[in-house]
């Protein structure tokens, strides 16, 4: 008698549960309140993660033979990952209005979770790649959902680098995959290092991964895109679906074979870039996405370092962040002095966490990121302080010019009461883990010299606001890098427009091969646009290059 599955089924109902209530507004009497089911489709998760995530299950007949297993860190990313969905989730019901775009809301959030949920469960590449691309793809709609301009301007560049990473992550797991005994990711990651193009397909998951964590210069959707989402879009991509691309690398980049080096450079540069940068910003929502990109660039650079203590960080940035961008909500929806100086408050103190203040759940994460790591990026870590302190609090600045949406008002005790509680527990859940997630004891923390070295970098980070708030700071879109393109991209229209522009100025030899270049690519563009043409290239280069692994193989 064939066996249908094997283990338990407690992955699988965290899981499924989320899908069958994304079947919500296919019923057309519960259409126009489907969004009171957001708030309920983590549950399960949350449970699973309270309980310590326990079990695992094998589909053997389903797809190529489905294999959920919590990955390393599973309790603390998958309970972090639940409790933001749920109190975004009700958020979203309280603010976002009943209609039908709200039911195509619902369906599509609550398969962005299963995504989000299913890569911390996945223990084979097929599972992980469908739970990665439902995550990735179905999160468009959360961006786009006020349908503005601004918000489609958004979801055209955050799709079109969801569509290149799915790419580049699918030609770096069919190397593995061809190189690996099985499919699971453990033996997919082993197999990477010694395979055929296996540094071409290491590569490509750093850039996959990558795109969805925020890794700069990759990072250029996060600003574009949160200032355009719904509040409660905006701290689930901030807090919980960044995660995705962090357990990507942690899951299947092999760091001793020479890459945790660059994980830790480009972390550090996005540590403190993305920070700076982040005054440049006047959406309080941006300067938030900067910050992320920021402390995600922290995270990376701990995966590069092989900490131990990622999921710990991850778990108090998820709630942390998500707070804030909640408190963004909150404010907007204060209608009186007292609403808004206690939603000033409960920002103002979870900015401080993730700066690091002594004592908070940020300084834990960061004392125990510290263990075990070389010295420099030990300093690197602490230095951040300072960076993050200077971005949050020109955010508190920019949040306290925000204007109130009267329309939310009423809604606010419920919205304070969510806020305040994620911030609560980005302070109370790490001392909480502390001793079970480190191994130290309880007092560690306490210690004067720790203390005064979480303390120090907050002091100069607020010397430091001080002295911008009193500045006439350089104001630009949000985008950095899209920016740069968007520029490079004009000079090159030009150059199409009028060949001449070019020639005047060729007096060099790469010059002429630009303008030759150029001049072909324009021929190239015309051919492409044909999509018949188009299509029929596609197919043939996927062809030659699933030859080209077979003969590698």
């Amino acid at each position: 008698m064939t066996t249908l599955y094997s283990g338990s089924l407690l992955p699988l109902a965290v899981l499924v549960w989320p899908l069958l209530l994304g079947l919500v507004p296919a019923i057309p009497r519960w259409r126009n309140r489907a969004l009171l089911a957001l708030p309920l489709a983590p549950l399960p998760a949350l449970g699973y993660a309270l309980a310590g995530a326990p079990g695992a299950l094998f589909v053997p007949d389903l797809v190529l033979g489905v294999y959920l297993a919590p990955v390393p860190g599973a309790a603390l990313f998958l309970g972090m990952t639940a409790l933001v969905w749920i109190v975004a989730g009700m958020h979203a019901a309280l603010t976002l209005p009943p209609g039908p775009q709200a039911g195509i809301l619902t369906g599509f959030w609550c398969l962005t979770l299963a995504g989000n949920l299913g890569v911390f469960l996945a223990g084979d590449v097929v599972t992980f790649y469908l739970a990665f691309a439902a995550v990735s793809l179905a999160a468009w709609f959360l961006v786009v959902h006020e349908r503005t301009p601004q918000a489609l301007a958004a979801g055209k560049l955050y799709i079109t680098l969801a569509v290149l990473g799915e790419a580049a992550l699918l030609i770096g797991l069919m190397i593995g995959v061809a190189a690996a005994e099985d499919l699971q990711i453990a033996s997919v990651r082993d197999a990477l290092p010694d395979a055929p193009l296996g540094a071409f397909a290491i590569a490509a998951l750093v850039a996959g991964f990558g795109i969805k964590a925020g890794m700069v210069p990759l990072h250029l959707w996060l600003p574009v895109a949160h200032p355009a989402a719904p509040v409660p879009g905006s701290a689930v991509l901030s807090g919980a679906i960044v995660k995705a691309g962090l357990i990507g690398m942690i899951l299947f980049i092999p760091v001793a074979s020479g890459w945790g080096s660059a994980l830790i450079m480009a972390g550090l540069v996005g540590c403190f870039g993305a920070a700076l940068w982040g005054l440049t910003q006047r959406n309080p929502k941006a300067v938030l996405a900067y910050s992320t990109v920021s402390q995600m660039g922290l995270m990376l650079a701990l995966v590069g370092a092989g900490s131990g203590n990622v999921a710990y960080y991850a778990l108090h940035h998820g709630l942390a962040k998500a707070g804030l961008f909640l408190c963004v909500g909150a404010v907007a929806a204060a209608g009186t002095a007292r609403a808004r100086l206690l939603s000033m408050g409960v920002a103002g103190i979870v900015a401080l966490s993730v700066a690091g203040f002594p004592l908070s759940g940020g300084a834990l994460v960061k004392l125990a990121g510290k263990d075990g790591i070389a010295s420099g990026l030990a300093l690197g870590l602490t230095l951040s302080s300072i960076s993050t302190t200077l971005v949050l609090g020109w955010f508190m600045l920019r949040l306290a010019q925000q204007d109130a949406k009267p329309d939310h008002q009423p809604v606010w005790p419920h919205l304070f009461a969510g806020t305040a509680t994620l911030g609560a527990l980005a302070l109370v859940v790490p001392w909480a883990l502390w001793g079970n997630v480190t191994g130290f004891q309880g007092s560690y923390p306490l210690w004067p010299e720790h203390v005064l070295a979480a303390l120090w970098p907050i002091m100069l980070g607020l010397g430091a606001v001080l002295v911008v708030r009193g500045r006439a700071l350089p104001s630009h879109p949000p985008g950095d890098v899209l920016a740069l393109l968007e520029l490079l991209w004009v000079r090159e229209v030009q150059v199409l427009k009028d060949p001449s522009r070019l020639r005047q100025n060729a007096t060099k030899g790469h010059r002429r091969a630009a303008l030759r270049f150029l001049l072909r690519s324009r021929r190239a563009d015309k051919v492409l646009q044909s999509w018949p043409r188009a299509g029929f290239l596609l197919t043939a280069v996927a062809l030659a290059f699933a030859l080209l692994i077979g003969l590698a193989d």
